[in-house]
């Protein structure tokens, strides 16, 4: 295969452990003192690259201010010019520093403070950052404002006002980041809880709906704003992510992608609506190999992030294991899907024989399976 392909690998991936009921230092090499930003990307260099296919391009994720920062972001830029990656994608790690709603806030002076971190993360962009971006406009970063700080726990008549301030300073940063030059791709990271009962922006709908009113509302431009997709965030509660696809697709709003699962869907793993993000990787499946074949006819080229953990049982050798084999799956779904006859099964479908359909499906998934089998096995 010829084509590149662009998959991009999270900071936050590479940690000791969760604590709490599980072991908080299960892979002690990985503790922050130990292994920094720069570590995780020599680790990348070392023990990941050399074990995907050389058509695949990386990426890396980071959160501002934690993981990068004015001190370490040149340091960053330069050890990933070196290992040929690039930023893929960046987001204001809010939900560290504020846990009463962030952009979204009753609190002034939370609020300013959050405005205060989201301009910080664009300035670090294109400051010293800007040497790490891959050089085409199309795979320029994205900006992700996730809603780990949107959220609330009261029902309440000041859930209106904290809609309209997340609005309001959304569109703030919007503005902020068209004056540096308007080349960022801004997504919303939908979720429907945590850290919070009740989440502003839950779903992939909501997100659209916020972008569509600021578009009439502020007159805000359009043009590289939409949806962080996130696969594992609509299957916590139950939501159909192939439907999402359709949606963001539909909408020109699909930005960046995180193609993680919450794994019940493949009939294997235990997890799904109901569980709280259990951040598997890419799974092989039906579902998945829908997505590859709509993000595909839909021209996306752009980022195929991997925001995944590792088990709470994993040492290194295993985490590292674990994203070689979620980029791998991705890759064998995206090419299960250009095998799949589509005129004959819509042909199968417009005759409602849906069970054909049904073994159309089932055997991509093993031809998918069988493509995996063989890049994995190198």
């Amino acid at each position: 295969m010829s084509e590149k392909s662009f998959h991009s690998i999270c900071r936050w991936t590479f940690n000791t452990g969760q604590g709490g009921f599980v072991p908080a230092n299960i892979r002690p090499s990985w503790a922050p003192e130990k292994l920094g930003s720069t570590g995780v990307i020599e680790l990348i260099r070392k023990k990941i690259a050399p074990r995907l296919p050389e058509y695949i391009i990386l990426g890396y994720e980071l959160h501002y201010d934690n993981e990068v920062n004015e001190k370490n972001a040149r340091e960053i830029a330069s050890v990933l010019v070196d290992s040929n990656m690039y930023l893929a994608m960046i987001t204001p790690g809010a939900h560290i520093h504020f846990g009463y709603g962030g952009l979204a806030s009753l609190d002034e002076k939370e609020r300013d403070a959050a405005n205060k971190l989201g301009k910080g993360t664009v300035d670090l962009v294109y400051g010293p950052l800007g040497k790490a971006w891959f050089p085409d406009e199309e795979l320029y970063p994205s900006l992700v404002i996730w809603n780990g700080s949107f959220g609330y726990d009261l029902a309440t008549l000041a859930i209106q006002e904290m809609y309209q301030n997340l609005k309001q300073n959304l569109y703030e940063l919007c503005v902020y980041e068209e004056e540096k030059g308007a080349e960022l791709y801004i997504g919303i990271e939908p979720k429907p809880n945590e850290g919070h009962a009740a989440m502003l922006l839950p779903t992939v709908a909501s997100a659209i709906v916020l972008w569509k009113s600021l578009q009439i509302e502020k007159n805000l431009s359009p043009s590289k704003k939409g949806v962080n997709k996130e696969f594992g965030h609509s299957e916590m509660i139950g939501l159909d992510h192939v439907y999402d696809t359709v949606e963001e697709i539909d909408n020109d709003m699909l930005v960046h992608m995180h193609v993680n699962s919450q794994g019940y869907n493949d009939g294997i793993l235990l997890g799904g609506p109901g569980k709280f993000d259990i951040d598997n990787g890419t799974r092989i499946n039906g579902m998945n190999i829908a997505i590859a074949g709509l993000v595909r006819k839909a021209g996306y080229r752009r980022w195929k992030g991997h925001d995944m953990q590792p088990r709470p049982y994993d040492n290194e050798e295993q985490a590292v294991d674990r994203i070689i084999r979620s980029i791998l799956s991705w890759e064998a779904c995206e090419q299960a899907s250009r095998k799949l006859d589509e005129k004959r099964l819509l042909e199968l479908l417009r005759k409602r024989q849906t069970a054909r359909a049904e073994d159309m499906m089932r055997e991509a998934v093993q031809y998918a399976q069988s493509v995996f089998n063989k890049m994995y096995q190198g």
